[in-house]
This record gives C-alpha cells, structure tokens and sequence, in this order.
C-alpha cells in the first residue's frame, strides 16, 4: 500500500469522533471488545464492531485474540507518520516565523 493510500485510511478514521474516542480508551490499556462495548453505552455491539473495523484497516488498531476475547490495542505508529509528515514540519515553519517577528520587534525597541 503506498503511503498516500495509508494516509488517506488513517485521516478517513481518524475523521469520526467515536473512532477518536476509541483511541483514547485504548490509550491506557488494551481493552476487550466487549469492555469498549461498555464505553460506549449509546451504541450498538455491531456499531462498535464496524469503527473497530475501520481503525483495524488504518492499522490504527491491532486485534489479538486469546481464548474467546478479542483484545483491542492501540498503534500510535500511523498517527507518528501523519505528525512527522504534517504536523512537525508545519509547526516548525510556524516557530521560524514568531522567531523572526520576535526578533524584528527587538530591534525596532
């Protein structure tokens, strides 16, 4: 898969809020699916199933299985390549700026 194609599959889930959501729980422990069915109280097990899906596709998400339980856990990988690619080079243009305007109104006191 190339890297755009990647990318387009991490930005698609990361689109929705209940998949960011996901992600947050997922951020302190592994949970079972049946633990974020929990979470996640308005939504049906099938809806939880289907984001799931959709961060599992973006490689968001890793699927263990033991014994019956599924175990959901989070790869921050995908989201490291989205800020490095993104987010890092444009807050470093960013910084660059306020660096310069700091330093031309030191020189203009």
């Amino acid at each position: 898969m190339s890297t755009d194609e990647e990318n387009e599959r991490t930005f698609k889930a990361l689109s929705a809020a209940t998949r960011r959501s996901i992600l947050d729980v997922l951020k302190d422990r592994p949970q079972t699916t049946g633990a974020l069915c929990a979470h996640f109280p308005t939504l049906d097990r099938c809806t939880v199933m289907q984001h799931l899906k959709v961060l599992e596709d973006a490689e968001l998400v890793i699927v263990r299985r033991k014994g019956r339980e599924r175990w959901n856990y989070l790869n921050p990988l995908p989201i490291k390549h989205i800020h490095d690619r993104w987010i890092g080079p444009y807050a470093a243009h960013a910084v660059d700026i306020l660096d310069r305007l700091k330093r031309d109104l030191e020189r203009s006191e």
